[in-house]
């Protein structure tokens, strides 16, 4: 028998989550994937233009644009520094 508890704050309703605008520098992505595997939320995933080397960038996931929450996971991770995140109040993009 398994028994999950879960506990959440006292005060969850107040509790904003950020919205992260993801932006790549196709030139500088050489494909390793660590952002694609990382992400929480699963927001990117392999695109299929090609940068000069012939590398694959990652792109947002169908509907996962407003997935983001902006944890810079894909930032720390990825060694070319192709990767970075923008913090935006969800509110402007609601």
């Amino acid at each position: 028998m398994s028994l999950k508890l879960v506990r959440e704050p006292i005060n969850k309703h107040l509790q904003k989550v950020p919205l992260g605008i993801i932006h790549v520098i196709p030139e500088r992505c050489k494909e390793c994937g660590f952002c694609i595997d990382l992400c929480p939320k699963d927001v990117l995933t392999v695109g299929e233009e090609r940068n000069i080397k012939g590398y694959r960038w990652p792109k947002i996931a169908d509907g996962k644009a407003t997935e983001c929450i902006a944890c810079k996971m894909c930032e720390w991770i990825c060694p070319e520094f192709a990767i970075f995140v923008v913090e935006v109040d969800r509110r402007e993009h609601v």
